[in-house]
């Protein structure tokens, strides 16, 4: 038997509900090990972002190529890469192990309003990283900074949206629609061929820090013992609504807590 092995190459969360922190207990929470390899390290609440300090290119080189020289990983999830000389080394390291799966989340701006990526990395990630993705996850004012796109997107432009985010170069493209609001929350999935909607309820709820990690970790995690991508998906987006419905049971800090990745396992709370 194998155990399966997720890495995330991510930025720190010190207040613990994004980040590394949210993708290593989603790791845990869907039955696979997880490794890290840490790009930067923030100073951060519920409330907010109060500093960055990014990890040297080279020492995440070294990191990098210390868990693939040892570990099987079957699955990679990428987050906060703040700095272009972060994601080429990070894409140099890729390129190097040839990891099967990477699904790069495209952190840009933290839930209270931080911008975690430089303007100047954006066009290096698109270069870089994104053609080495076999899924990217990118929000809606996330798609519309990679395609250069000005006008707001709505529900009835997703598939175009996630057409021309393909034609970057990624595998897939899992385009979310949280920022559409109403009372749905739908993703479209695009593998290239066929498009794919996974519609779900919104949880009204001001505990969604980390929501965009732990769906991206989720997948990776799902990836990595062996599901297809579009179950994979699909399950993953099942855990992260588990895991939003159960979040006002955590009493975390005072601005958006954090999603509750041990819903399943810590049943005394409720």
């Amino acid at each position: 038997m194998t155990t399966p092995i997720a890495l995330t190459i991510a930025g720190s969360d010190s207040g613990g509900g994004a980040g590394i922190q949210a993708d290593l207990k989603t790791f845990s929470a869907l039955g696979a090990y997880g490794c890290s390899v840490i790009t930067a390290l923030t100073a951060q609440n519920t409330q907010g972002v109060t500093g960055i300090m990014d990890v040297p290119a080279e020492f995440v080189t070294r990191q990098i190529d210390a868990v693939f020289d040892d570990i099987a990983v079957g699955a990679v999830k990428i987050g906060m890469l703040s700095r272009p000389e972060t994601i080429e080394a990070v894409a140099r390291g890729l390129r190097k192990h040839e990891p099967r799966h990477v699904v790069l989340d495209p952190v840009m701006v933290a839930k209270s309003g931080d911008v975690l990526l430089q303007p100047e990395a954006v066009s290096s990630l698109k270069e870089h990283l994104v053609p080495l993705a076999t899924l990217i996850t990118p929000n809606l004012p996330e798609a519309a900074v990679l395609l250069d796109r000005e006008n707001e997107i709505g529900r009835g432009d997703m598939e175009t949206v996630a057409a021309d985010l393909c034609g970057l170069g990624a595998g897939a493209v899992l385009l979310k629609g949280g920022h559409l609001g109403g009372s749905d929350s739908s993703d479209l999935l695009f593998d290239g061929t066929a498009y794919r909607w996974l519609d779900a309820p919104r949880i009204e709820t001001s505990n969604t820090h980390g929501t965009g990690c732990t769906l991206s970790s989720a997948i990776a995690a799902l990836l990595a013992q062996g599901l297809g991508l579009a179950d994979a998906v699909e399950r993953a987006k099942a855990y992260v609504f588990e895991a939003i419905g159960h979040a006002d049971t955590l009493h975390v800090g005072q601005g958006h807590g954090p999603v509750h990745h041990f819903h399943a396992f810590w049943k005394e709370l409720e």
